[in-house]
């Protein structure tokens, strides 16, 4: 069975999934197929996962491309894990927006940054989709964990028409969360089900060592733990006004709602700076520019790390390597999957991409049907949706006015700016992100013209809670700091 991976030189991210594959006996006689635009990011992850493999003496094999076609053919499952754009374009989705008053702190999924990250990433996932219909196996699926993840995985099932599941661990990591409030590191003494949109799903239904959770007992628990309390103000909030806790990070879940983070002198009031995801001004941002300087020049370090013994290794959460096991050998798994709504959650739009409870097995994902939100958090989230049905659709036409409104309408936007300030601000993202967004060229010489005469006032502003990117040097002497910066943003084992 051959897996593929497009994106592949992603820092920590690729090698975690391959080693949770590893793990399962009847794969470990897979081939990896790795594809990127880097060749050296290429070279160095590749080298990385082949010492594990090396190392435990296993007949897996890997092959390396930059050629996406010769990576796709005959893959079976396709792993996409891409930044189109990378760390220069993720600068100005943090950094234009923050001259209009728009603080974000993560900036990939929804609000000015993550809409533009659509722009950039949509024409992409089509084209990756093209390819897999033409040359991977009859009966591939395409895992796609790329950001933003509702409006890749809707363009990727309803425009390109294949079969698609997107994934996350926002569910598993409010899960830890959740368990270590309620005074347990054991994974299974939480039941849960999440049911909503991807970064906004809720816990419609939990218990704890087999007792109904109810909202007071969440909150005196959240609001009681001498960290949480400080780190998670936002969702313990909504949780109190609203009834269900969020799965989604402080930091992230702020940036989805109008009131957190409008006002330079309130942020502060609602986030914690002890760890990035808790709010922090372009947090997601610096740590991965800090990771990525830190891996490519002290990779010898990381090679020399490398190499363990799979038998020790401890599957991740992630969603991907458990798929892919129930399909092939039909042993069930649960889980919480990004698919078309199609009647999952009932007052939400069939046609919008959901993330909500199902199950897996030999026959495919199958999605627990007939949930019904709460009014409120339905409410929440189908304003995210009509704005992400929006960036889709001018993503795939090219839609410049669309695109205007879309960004106009998202929550925290429509809190900051006038519709002067998103008009010029898209301008200049447009401008700025030029080479990323082919459908969009003949849009640029008239942006650049408006951009000129443009009489909005931008602000001076570098973020309401903005902290300094580390050297690698010092990042090196930083005894709490990791490579694995997806994985540090839901441990909290420590």
């Amino acid at each position: 069975m051959k897996i593929s991976f497009i994106g592949a030189g992603s820092i920590g991210f690729t090698q975690t999934l391959v080693r949770d594959l590893l793990k399962v006996p009847e794969f470990q006689d897979i081939t990896f197929s790795f594809h990127d635009i880097s060749e050296k990011n290429l070279e160095l992850v590749s080298r990385l996962i082949q010492k594990d493999i090396d190392q435990n003496k296993l007949p897996a094999k890997i092959e390396q491309s930059t050629d996406r076609k010769k990576s796709l053919d005959g893959a079976k499952y396709i792993i996409n894990c891409t930044r189109i754009g990378g760390l220069e374009a993720f600068e100005h989705d943090i950094n234009i927006p923050l001259q209009y008053g728009v603080d974000q702190c993560v900036g990939d999924t929804i609000c000015a940054g993550g809409i533009l990250y659509g722009q950039r990433n949509i024409p992409q996932t089509l084209k990756f989709c093209d390819d897999i219909k033409s040359y991977s196996h009859t009966d591939a699926l395409f895992l796609n964990y790329s950001n933003p993840m509702a409006m890749n995985t809707w363009a990727a099932i309803s425009e390109a028409k294949v079969n698609t599941v997107g994934l996350c661990h926002g569910v598993q990591g409010g899960a830890k969360l959740i368990s270590k409030a309620l005074g347990s590191e054991n994974d299974t003494d939480l039941e849960y089900m999440c049911s909503g949109i991807n970064h906004m799903t809720w816990y419609i239904d939990l218990k704890f060592k087999g007792e109904k959770v109810s909202k007071d007992v969440l909150v005196e628990a959240l609001e009681n733990h001498p960290e949480i309390s400080k780190q998670e103000k936002v969702r313990i909030d909504i949780l109190k006004r609203f009834g269900l806790f969020s799965t989604e990070s402080n930091g992230h879940l702020s940036e989805y709602l109008p009131w957190y983070r409008k006002r330079v002198e309130e942020i502060p009031n609602w986030i914690d700076l002890s760890n990035w995801i808790h709010g922090e001004t372009g947090g997601y941002l610096r740590v991965t520019s800090e990771k990525r300087n830190w891996f490519v020049e002290d990779f010898s370090k990381f090679l020399n790390e490398s190499g363990i013994d799979i038998s020790t290794h401890k599957r991740s959460t992630e969603h991907g390597s458990y798929i892919i096991e129930a399909i092939e050998t039909n042993r069930p798994y649960r889980g919480h999957f990004n698919v078309v709504n199609n009647g999952t959650i009932k007052n939400l739009p069939d046609d919008c991409v959901i993330e909500s409870t199902g199950m897996v097995d030999k026959d495919g994902i199958k999605m627990i049907k007939g949930i019904e939100l709460p009014m409120a958090c339905a409410s929440l989230c189908r304003t995210s949706i009509d704005v992400q049905r929006m960036a889709v659709k001018a993503a795939i036409d090219g839609d410049i006015n669309l695109l205007k409104l879309a960004v106009l309408q998202d929550p925290l936007v429509s809190a900051v700016c006038s519709p002067d300030e998103v008009w010029a601000m898209v301008d200049e993202m447009l401008v700025a992100q030029s080479k990323w967004l082919p459908q969009y060229q003949n849009e640029m010489d008239q942006a650049l013209e408006r951009i000129k005469k443009s009489t909005v006032k931008k602000k001076n502003f570098k973020g309401a809670a903005r902290m300094k990117t580390r050297s690698p040097e010092e990042l090196k002497n930083d005894k709490e700091s990791s490579l694995l910066v997806e994985a540090q943003a839901f441990e909290f084992d420590k």
